[in-house]
């Protein structure tokens, strides 16, 4: 989506031939796919690790973390934050696109004439950065918050917050 708001206002008339059918197919194609390898990585290290304390969560959402808390294998916990690092790095770089993007937004939104023109611009792009915004934050807290702050109805409401909140505002900003 970022990508998309760039080409929309900074490149215009080349919209066409730069967001095309067939780039917009490779980009969903990436996300899906990269999602599903995270999925299967996160599925398989969990699936592996041998559970102490039973395998009853006292939550609704079966996160990661709370399942870490059942394990008693010091080489599956090590496996899954080495892994939760590694996704958390990739995420930063996407977030340094989207930053990155934003800012070329920005600064060609600034120099449209009009003002009717920027407020439309900003209220096109300002909805997408806060979702994505919102999600970026509350899914790094939540799986990089140490476990000394942790409580069940935070946890709850981290969970919600980035599982729940940005999918129903999608279809409002589109």
């Amino acid at each position: 989506m970022c990508y998309d708001r760039y080409v929309a206002i900074c490149k215009p008339l080349h919209y066409g031939t730069l967001l095309g059918s067939r780039t917009c197919a490779h980009m969903a194609a990436a996300a899906w796919a990269t999602g599903f390898l995270i999925a299967l990585l996160h599925t398989a290290n969990t699936f592996s690790l041998p559970l102490c304390q039973g395998n009853a969560l006292g939550q609704f959402f079966c996160e990661i973390p709370h399942i870490l808390k059942l394990s008693c294998s010091h080489s599956g916990y090590l496996r899954e934050i080495g892994l939760t690092v590694v996704i958390a790095c990739l995420m930063f770089g996407c977030f340094v696109f989207i930053v990155f993007s934003y800012v070329q937004i920005f600064k060609a939104v600034l120099r449209i004439p009009s003002q009717q023109g920027r407020q439309k611009a900003f209220s096109t792009c300002l909805p997408h950065l806060a979702v994505v915004s919102l999600f970026v934050s509350t899914s790094f807290f939540a799986y990089l918050k140490p476990p000394s702050i942790s409580s069940p109805s935070f946890d709850l409401v981290v969970a919600v917050l980035y599982s729940v909140v940005p999918p129903a505002l999608n279809p409002l900003i589109y």
